[in-house]
């Protein structure tokens, strides 16, 4: 049972190839394979209480039990691949922390080297600068530590990054130690394109935020006070009695509304950090 269960696995994990860059990315401590084990363990109860109400359901609604295998199959496979959304979901959170500080790390970077100090001894002292960004930086120190070459280790983060601004920082680099050069040169340089960059994406929110602040407006605040005036007004003339459930009805939806916006004003907001 085990061996077909490993193999079942195995099969699995074969349609998912980029699932071992990802939890590298994502800085989970798992191998693909049982990464993939733990998600089947996790949507398995799921998926076979869910359909179990799903009888229940069809029972009732007279729904033929010929649809309960196929119920299961398509809950588990909605359930099994929710977990893989997690995982992109802990890249984006990941790729938004480093976003944020990244600027501040390159510039620090930047200061040690015209300082006059050498790459690696920079790389060291940025290590003990800023929170995420800085992890990354350990983990270059590290793997020279281990043996890899400066070019190599550089390298290795660009392929393991998730946050593109961080890794045009690391090819720069890398790419001036490859051509002989100075690196605060290149390293100036894409300072100032990324912050060209944040600058465009603080202008880009100003804008999406003018437009989403016009639909919240009308959303939670105009609508539901003109609509209640017209029900209020509408329900004297045809004696429909209003009740406080009828109030607390429209409340529960201004609710709704308010945390959707909320919601939305918080994924659009820029990390830029300037």
């Amino acid at each position: 049972m085990k061996a077909i269960m490993n193999k079942l696995v195995q099969r699995i994990t074969a349609f998912y190839p980029n699932l071992k860059k990802n939890i590298r990315i994502a800085h989970v401590k798992t191998t693909p394979q049982e990464f993939v084990y733990n998600n089947m363990n996790f949507s398995f109860p799921f998926s076979l209480g869910l359909t179990i109400l799903f009888f229940f359901v069809a029972d009732k609604a007279g729904i033929s039990l010929f649809f309960l295998p196929l119920a299961f199959i398509v809950i588990f496979f909605l359930i099994f691949n929710f977990t893989f959304l997690k995982l992109k979901g802990t890249i984006i959170q990941r790729q938004k922390e480093i976003d944020r500080e990244v600027l501040f790390v390159g510039q620090f970077l930047l200061i040690k080297l015209y300082s006059g100090k050498p790459l690696l001894n920079a790389l060291i002292d940025s290590t003990k600068s800023y929170g995420v960004a800085s992890k990354y930086l350990k983990e270059i120190v590290d793997d020279i530590d281990t043996g890899s070459s400066i070019e190599k280790a550089l390298q290795n983060a660009m392929t393991y990054s998730p946050s593109e601004k961080f890794r045009k920082i690391l090819f720069h680099i890398n790419n001036a130690l490859k051509l002989g050069i100075d690196v605060t040169k290149p390293l100036s340089s894409v300072l100032v394109e990324i912050t060209k960059e944040e600058e465009s994406e603080i202008k880009r929110y100003g804008k999406k935020l003018n437009a989403i602040v016009i639909f919240y407006m009308l959303a939670a605040i105009v609508i539901p006070s003109i609509g209640m005036t017209i029900f209020i007004v509408l329900s004297s003339f045809i004696n429909f009695t209003t009740t406080m459930n009828h109030f607390l009805l429209v409340i529960f939806f201004i609710v709704i509304i308010e945390v959707l916006f909320m919601s939305v004003f918080k994924s659009i907001r820029p990390t830029a950090n300037l």
